[in-house]
């Protein structure tokens, strides 16, 4: 490894700033100046799609019957070619029962944005009994949610072995509207019951079934099957974070030597499921809006700067989508980096972009990390999830630390010690319901293999290897590290 990082692609030692989203993968080694490791949660610049977006946005300036469209305010579902090949992408990589068609998709700023469009148009928090999150779940979107007034709202559903406890939800959200009826909540405060291209769910179901941030599991087609039942029976929207879904390759390949990609995807949305299980979401007696809702970003496939993203559900409620009152005053989310997407997708580069390039980069930065967990952390009593998959992808691993190993300790003396810093699971325990013995992450991490290279990623592992077998000694003798991390956070709460 060199003696001095070097981001990919530059020619200066341009570091990315610590904002609240890469902070918490960020590793420094301070001790030695000349050897750093930074573990962000932005996508390596080797793999930025530079010229590409170059040649896509030249096409768009130097084509007046595209610029001209593209520098104005854009149509209220966005730009119909890119919703277009969209519609195509999906189709062919999702396979589900009928082609997937634009009027399906709306344009977003990204799956952020877009997380807050959904609840401004769809929630009221007078009506609307809870938030209900897969746990651990990711943490940024708290922020979102407790902006639309749900800040008192949050619940915490558990994973089990196949993404989500079914039947501890079940008896959960039943007991909740149990107490809303008893209550007489029966109509929303604040948003008018005569919108014809909206509705008011009274539940909203947080999830990243593919590859999830943070745990990296994937939830079962059998649970994907029975949570939008649930949905349906407690007029719940599940809003599922699908930004990693095109990201996922084979668990183990003969070599590495071979470019390994996956071409078609091994399970179905939930908005893929809403549309054909019992009669689909347009089934006699429902109301046509469904109750699924997939937030899809070009952030993770693309570039995160460009700010794009789309969502997809039934026609009745992405209509309702585009009608919320900040597209309908500016216009197209993201129209100028609309039509230079939709230039690189209409050529079929940015859909080999994916294949070709990202799928077997972040496949051997994963298998290489995953031997090195295996081979260093494994031994030592770190445990992983759902290790009999054929097929993994993300940009995430979760490690469950050995039994009485605290992830707060372990932060502090990676930290310190050897200079990396990893995500404690306490970080994406939910608000307010955190005393569930399985929606409590005390003992977990979480480490990401987005940003460096494969030598670093070794490296990381290797350095909490060190870490961990130093705590182990410590708890087998004096018990020392508790010692020291109380003493420490006494310390900080004095100052």
């Amino acid at each position: 490894m060199a003696a001095m990082f070097q981001p990919p692609l530059q020619t200066n030692t341009f570091s990315p700033p610590v904002t609240t989203a890469s902070r918490s993968c960020l590793s420094k080694r301070q001790e030695a100046a000349d050897t750093r490791i930074r573990y962000f949660v932005w996508p390596n610049h080797a793999l930025l799609p530079t010229q590409l977006l170059d040649r896509s946005a030249h096409k768009v300036l130097t084509n007046n019957a595209i610029a001209f469209p593209a520098l104005e305010y854009g149509p209220d579902q966005g730009d119909p070619r890119l919703r277009k090949h969209l519609a195509s992408w999906l189709t062919t990589f999702f396979e589900p029962q009928e082609p997937i068609t634009d009027d399906r998709i709306a344009i977003s700023g990204g799956a952020s944005q877009n997380l807050a469009v959904l609840l401004n148009v769809f929630t009221d928090p007078s009506y609307t009994r809870n938030v209900w999150f897969v746990a651990p779940a990711y943490h940024l979107s708290f922020r979102v949610i407790q902006d639309a007034g749900f800040h008192d709202k949050f619940r915490a559903i558990p994973e089990d072995d196949e993404g989500i406890d079914i039947e501890y939800f079940k008896r959960e959200i039943k007991n909740v509207e149990e107490k809303a009826k008893s209550q007489g909540i029966s109509h929303p405060k604040h948003k008018p019951e005569s919108r014809p291209w909206a509705k008011v769910y009274k539940h909203v179901i947080y999830a990243v079934p593919t590859f999830s941030n943070p745990s990296s599991k994937t939830m079962s087609l059998r649970r994907r099957e029975e949570l939008v039942r649930v949905a349906r029976e407690y007029d719940a929207l599940v809003i599922t974070d699908d930004v990693y879904d095109f990201l996922q390759w084979p668990a183990s390949v003969a070599s590495e030597s071979q470019a390994a990609s996956v071409e078609k995807a091994h399970l179905p949305r939930l908005v893929d499921i809403d549309r054909y299980l019992d009669g689909g979401a347009e089934r006699k007696g429902a109301d046509g809006f469904g109750n699924t809702v997939s937030n899809m970003s070009f952030s993770k496939i693309s570039s995160p700067g460009l700010r794009c993203g789309w969502c997809e559900g039934t026609p009745k409620f992405v209509s309702g989508v585009a009608e919320v009152g900040s597209t309908h005053s500016g216009g197209a989310p993201s129209q100028f980096t609309s039509n230079i997407l939709a230039e690189t997708m209409e050529s079929g580069e940015l859909q080999r972009h994916v294949k070709e390039q990202l799928q077997p980069a972040y496949g051997k930065r994963y298998r290489s990390m995953i031997q090195a967990i295996n081979d260093n952390l494994v031994p030592l009593g770190v445990r992983l999830p759902q290790t009999d998959r054929d097929i993994v992808g993300g940009y995430f691993i979760w490690l469950t630390l050995p039994d009485g190993m605290e992830g707060g300790a372990l932060v502090e003396r990676a930290r310190e010690d050897e200079n990396v810093v990893v995500a404690q699971g306490e970080l994406f325990e939910i608000p307010g319901d955190n005393n569930h013995p399985r929606t409590s992450f005390k003992n977990d991490i979480r480490v990401c293999f987005a940003w460096e290279d494969t030598d670093a990623l070794i490296e990381g592992v290797e350095r909490l290897a060190t870490v961990i077998r130093a705590m182990q000694h410590e708890q087998t003798t004096t018990g020392s590290y508790k010692i020291r991390l109380q003493v420490e956070q006494e310390a900080k709460n004095f100052w």
